[in-house]
């Protein structure tokens, strides 16, 4: 075989388990499509040769194929081609690759998401940290990066890009789903260090980005629940917020949302 990456033998293998195609004409196939697998079957008739040289044709599973890409083999602790792609893809952001090897700090998470075409102004940027299990708003592990886009299937920065447009819809869709675990996540995101509770000035910025569009919408035909609720933290309650009064609003949300 000629000289390929680690990734690109993966990929091959891959392939070729799947598809019975020689190595020369998986790596053919999956050049043709700059090594990405899904492109590879979207693209619809693959052609490959079986054990006899002949040339043979067949419309690949596109599922099953996908599936194999990003699952691990169970009899084997390799990691697959998406686990790779996302380790490279993580190496790339670390700011002290020695001292914390499966970490991204500040500056790394900084250039990652202005990489991703984002600002920290975004919901939608919360609703990412989340799928990533992030732990505050300046740190990645790489734990929650690889299993985070792995589930999203989104191994490379083009893919995770692609992912953005679906995440920015169903915030305000999805009270019930997305935006419900990245509004709870949000809280843990927003604490610094040794703090238990949120400020409270921290915590209307974070109301205000999570409660208004784009993202969900607190705010019905006859009442503007969030105005209403900003209006009494700053006037009446002048305190910080606990992770219970976070949770508590957000159920509020939830509830006020579903009776009108």
């Amino acid at each position: 075989m000629p000289s390929y990456t680690p990734v690109q033998k993966a990929a091959i293998q891959q392939f070729t388990g799947f598809t019975n195609a020689k190595e020369s004409v998986a790596a053919k196939q999956l050049k043709n499509h700059n090594w990405n697998i899904e492109q590879a079957v979207d693209a619809g008739t693959i052609h490959f040769e079986d054990d006899e040289g002949a040339i043979m044709k067949r419309k690949a599973d596109h599922d099953l194929l996908n599936d194999r890409f990003f699952a691990s083999n169970n009899n084997s602790s390799a990691p697959t081609p998406a686990t790779q792609s996302l380790n490279k893809l993580f190496d790339k952001y670390r700011d002290n690759a020695k001292g914390e090897p499966d970490t991204i700090g500040v500056e790394g998470s900084m250039h990652y998401l202005s990489d991703l075409g984002l600002s920290l102004d975004e919901p939608v940027v919360l609703a990412i940290l989340t799928e990533l299990n992030a732990p505050t708003m300046g740190e990645l592990t790489r734990e929650g990066f690889v299993d985070g886009w792995k589930r999203l299937r989104a191994p490379t920065l083009a893919d995770q890009k692609s992912t953005l447009p679906n995440l920015r819809a169903s915030l305000p869709s999805s009270p019930q789903g997305l935006f419900r675990t990245t509004y709870r996540h949000t809280f843990r995101l927003a604490l610094s260090p040794g703090q238990r509770s949120l400020p409270l000035d921290t915590a209307t910025e974070y109301f205000r980005l999570l409660l208004s569009p784009p993202s969900l919408n607190w705010s019905t035909a006859t009442t503007p629940w969030l105005d209403l609720w900003l209006e009494y933290l700053t006037t009446k309650w002048k305190k910080a917020i606990s992770k219970d009064v976070w949770e508590q609003t957000g159920v509020f949300v939830q509830k006020s949302l579903e009776d009108e």
